[in-house]
């Protein structure tokens, strides 16, 4: 069977004739481009669970234990790239009239691979937030080897961290958009991480033709218009590309 006999002339016919396109992303999108887990393999942090460190308690107590952590996740991000799934992403974005890229993930690689109308619903780990202003990558200054705003306040990490909120205005932005799309695609997501999990399903109430793309079903593929079993980073291309096809 080829890539591209793998999709239904349904998602084909609804995507190619889409008011609005909605995407969500998980760890699965990133895991394909060699973005670790963080789950502490190696040297110091084998010591520690990401719950111990990825908290404001734990940062108020230790800030440079917590920034020497997020220091070494940044430096492994760096050295990784967007793979063909992301890139196929950006494409579909320029295809579609009304896109909306929705993602759990903090790496910056749909950016990176030229997405534009990005919603990120757990920050962005490349980015700096105050503590005491809340201002984003303001001016900084460094202070006892930490990074301080121009306020004097302590920075952290823009990250969402185990006990905290998402992002209102982000995660209202996505249920309004899940709500408003014609098409909904789960890409690499395990459908277990609330409140992103009910986006989908929000949007298939609201009559959207949700289609899940994941390495192994989940929770949600009871639920789902269609799954696609199998890597994004080999989907997603094949189906961009017979999307350009049909349009021809």
């Amino acid at each position: 069977m080829t890539e591209t006999r793998r999709f239904s002339t349904a998602l084909i016919d609804r995507l190619r004739s889409a008011e609005a396109v909605a995407v969500l992303t998980g760890a699965g999108i990133s895991a394909e481009s060699g973005v670790p887990t963080f789950r502490g393999q190696d040297g110091l942090w084998k010591k520690y669970r990401p719950e111990e460190l990825a908290n404001f308690d734990a940062f108020m107590r230790n800030p440079t234990l917590v920034w020497e952590w997020y220091n070494y996740r940044r430096e492994l991000i760096s050295e990784v790239d967007p793979n063909p799934g992301h890139y196929a992403l950006a494409q579909l974005e320029k295809m579609c009239d009304t896109f909306t890229l929705i993602t759990q993930n903090v790496d910056g690689l749909h950016q990176r691979a030229g997405s534009k109308r990005v919603l990120e619903l757990h920050g962005n780990i490349t980015k700096n937030r105050c503590v005491s202003c809340s201002k984003t990558d303001g001016v900084s200054r460094t202070i006892d080897d930490l990074p301080h705003c121009d306020c004097g306040g302590l920075l952290r990490p823009d990250v969402v961290w185990f006990g905290e909120s998402l992002p209102q205005k982000e995660l209202e932005l996505a249920f309004d958009t899940a709500s408003r799309s014609t098409v909904f695609l789960n890409i690499g997501t395990s459908g277990v991480v609330q409140p992103a999990a009910s986006l989908s399903l929000v949007a298939r109430r609201n009559g959207a033709y949700v289609c899940e793309i994941n390495i192994e079903e989940t929770v949600l593929s009871g639920q789902m218009d269609e799954t696609i079993l199998g890597p994004s980073g080999e989907i997603m291309p094949h189906l961009v590309e017979l999307l350009k096809k049909n349009r021809m």
